[in-house]
Formats: structure tokens, sequence, C-alpha cells
């Protein structure tokens, strides 16, 4: 009989409890990493804040042989170098670091006052019309035309690719390197900006629909999310009872169980996170032209930051979650040798 009660407790603790306490800890890291206000609100604004600064450090490393082998892509940055602006100057003289630092910013931080709960939850919208001109903005075709003049004359071949790039898009050509009639490269590259501006949404709408929940909305989704530990409880709980003799060995089945439900959960969060952060440094290689390769190399270098920390917010809580609840499987077998000591006691005692 002993037998049978144990093989009915493994088969509800291994087959319900350890697989469903496995899918809470990773739904609960998630749903905590997601709507927290740290990733939604304050890391965009936090990249926001680092991008002209990236930008700048990449448009300087381009000119260096050092960084850059490939001439052409190189003599690009050059020549841009020489049309007298920075990255930075231009986007402050069409007015994006107006509209990142103000506009954007303002709506990020309304975000990060509703997931927090000093503000009612309500749509917020974030309005990208102003960031549909900037990319229109006049400006641009006037650098673009400075850079162009500091090309060599292009040949006949040069010519055609241009034209080529004029009719079908710039998706399907690389750039060539040189100076075509600047009324064929204009067209060209106006095309390409108004193609990838009308693919931008007129506006994005953030917390639609969203009701009212107490302590702020992160704080309310991950409480309701940390109520679904219940279930993988009840089952673990229920095994433990049916295979028990005592409380000590209750507290046993009940603290191992828990603890190899969570172990998987620990381990899978960890390899994830540093497997994801290792495979960043092979992106720029799955590239097939070396010009490319170095270009993403030196990019992915200066905002190599920004994939970390987002890794590091979606994976940080699965794994503190997993460790808590590897604790509380540890600390619950613990309790099992206090109790068994006390049964003794109180045996000894009667006697």
């Amino acid at each position: 009989m002993t037998a049978l009660r144990k093989i009915l407790a493994l088969l509800i603790i291994f087959l319900l409890g350890l697989p469903i306490l496995f899918g809470i800890i990773w739904i609960t890291g998630v749903t905590k990493a997601t709507v927290s206000p740290e990733f939604i609100s304050d890391l965009p604004q936090e990249i926001i804040a680092e991008i002209p600064d990236i930008a700048e450090e990449i448009f300087r490393e381009a000119q260096d042989k050092n960084v850059i082998s490939n001439e052409n892509t190189r003599a690009w940055f050059q020549a841009a170098a020489e049309a007298g602006i920075t990255p930075k100057q231009l986007m402050a003289e069409i007015g994006l670091l107006d509209w990142m630092e103000n506009e954007l910013s303002k709506s990020l931080a309304e975000i990060g006052e509703v997931l927090r709960g000093e503000r009612r939850a309500s749509t917020i919208v974030i309005n990208l019309r102003p960031l549909k001109d900037i990319l229109l903005h006049e400006e641009i075709d006037l650098q673009l035309m400075k850079i162009l003049e500091n090309l060599p004359p292009c040949d006949e071949e040069g010519y055609r690719d241009w034209r080529l790039i004029a009719e079908e898009g710039l998706g399907h050509y690389e750039l060539p390197l040189c100076r075509p009639d600047l009324e064929v490269a204009k067209e060209a590259l106006t095309r390409w900006r108004i193609e990838a501006v009308r693919e931008i949404d007129d506006e994005i709408e953030v917390l639609k629909d969203v009701r009212f929940l107490p302590f702020g909305l992160s704080r309310g989704i991950s409480t309701l999310s940390f109520i679904l530990f219940v279930i993988p409880a009840f089952f673990i709980f229920i095994g433990a009872l049916i295979a028990a003799t005592s409380p000590a060995s209750f507290c046993r089945w009940s603290g191992i169980s828990i603890f190899l439900g969570s172990l998987p959960a620990l381990f899978i969060s960890l390899i994830a996170k540093y497997f994801s952060i290792w495979a960043l440094s092979f992106i720029p290689y799955s590239y097939s032209v070396s010009s490319s390769s170095e270009l993403h190399a030196l990019i992915l270098e200066k905002s190599s930051w920004i994939p970390i920390r987002i890794i590091d917010q979606l994976f940080s809580p699965v794994i503190v979650i997993a460790a808590i609840v590897c604790v509380i499987g540890i600390v619950i077998f613990a309790l099992s040798f206090t109790v068994r000591d006390r049964t003794q006691k109180i045996a000894k005692v009667s006697k």
C-alpha cells in the first residue's frame, strides 16, 4: 500500500506539479520583465540619450583604415566628413534630437508613470508624424548632395548603376562610390527615403484598453502572475501529502519536489541569458560581404550594451524567481530535520 501511494505521489508531482512549476516560473519572470517600467520606459530613454554619441563614435571610427579596411566603405564616411557636418549636428539641424529628447521621452516617461501607478491607466499615443516629417527634411537632401560632390565622377558603369537605383530602389543595389548626375542621385535617394518613411506608422498606441489595477499596472500584473504559483504548489503538496508518513517526510517530499522543479528553470534561464550574450558577437560575421561585416561589427561594438541590457532585463527576473523557489525548496527540506527532532522529543517525553 505504501509503495502504491508513493507511485501515485510521484505521478502527481512529476507529471503535473513540476512541469507546471517550471512553466509558472518562466511566465512570472518574463511577465515581470516585460511590464516593468525599467524595461518599457527607463531603458528606451537611456538608449535615446546615448544614440547621438554612439552615432558620432561610429562615424569617426569608420574613417579609420585600422577599423574599416574596405576602401569603398571608408570613402563614403570620409566624403561625409568632408561635407562638414557630423551625425549629431545633422540630428540637431533637422529636429530629430529635439523630438527624441522631448516628445518621445515624454511619452515614454508617461508610460513609466502608469506602470508605477503614479498616474491613471489610459491609452498613451506616441506620435510618429513629426519623425516622418523629420526624415523627409530638405536638410538631409542638402547634406547628401554635399557628400556626393566629394566623390569622384562616375564612369559609364557608375552612371548605369545609379540609374538602376533610381528606377528600382536602393534595396536591390549597393551605392556606387562615384558622383553621378546630382538630379539622378537626388531622385534615387529621395525615392528610397519616401518608401522607408511610408512603412512607418503615423502613431503607436500603448496601454490601449488597460483597466485599473491596484498598486500600479506593473505591480498589479506581477502580483497576479505570482498567484499562479498556487497551482503547482497544490499538486506538489497533494503529492507530498499522499506519500508522507509523518510531518518530516511531508517536508522532505515537498522541499525536494520544489527544488527539483525550479532547478531546471534556473539552469535554462542562466544558459539562455549568457548564450544569447555570447551569440551577439557572431552577428556581424553572418553577412557574406566583408565590408558589411566590418561596419556591422563596429556598430555592434559601439551599441553592444543595448542588446546586453535588453537580454539582462528579460532573463534576470526568471533567474531571480527560480533561485528564490530553489531556496524555498531547500528551506522546506531543512525543516524536515527540525520536525523529526521535535517528534522524537515528544515521543521520549510521552514515554
